[in-house]
């Protein structure tokens, strides 16, 4: 796991000479995980600059919390491109999105037309980011005699 979290596009080959096992039983050993759940997906990593989203902002919004209205604003977060994740939290603030546009004008924009707009949204704060210090890179993966 932690190979391919490094390069998803390994051949089969490769895995199983990193790892120190035949091809056939690395390959039995990927599937297994694949049909699993464990292996969710493979994704390029794209520039954010390279395609006119270099201009990412984190922004808590506190929506109304009863039940209905959580829901309502869940689903529209999933019919806005420019928010790339989105999570509900415990406490305050409720929710915690990262949004990825071209630049301030169209982070305003967002804002105005539709974060503001969205049913139950009583605040909306955002922390515009200076510098990605650390980039995902996978989950930390623990060998446990597998």
């Amino acid at each position: 796991m932690r190979e391919l979290q490094q390069d998803g596009r390994l051949s089969n080959q490769e895995l199983a000479q990193r790892v120190g096992l035949s091809p056939s039983p690395c390959l039995r050993r990927v599937r297994q995980l694949e049909q699993d759940g464990v292996i969710q997906g493979y994704r390029a990593v794209i520039d954010p600059e390279a395609v006119g989203r270099g201009f990412e902002v984190l922004v808590s919004v506190e929506v109304k919390r009863d039940r209905e209205t959580v829901e309502a604003f869940e689903e529209a977060l999933q019919s806005i491109p420019d928010v790339i994740e989105a999570y509900r939290l415990f406490g305050s603030p409720g929710c915690l999105l990262r949004i990825a546009v071209a630049d301030l004008a169209a982070y305003e924009r967002l804002w105005i037309e539709q974060l503001t707009a969205l049913a139950g949204v009583t605040e909306v704060n955002s922390q515009i980011i200076m510098k990605r210090i650390k980039e995902p890179k996978g989950m930390p993966v623990d060998v446990r005699g597998s």
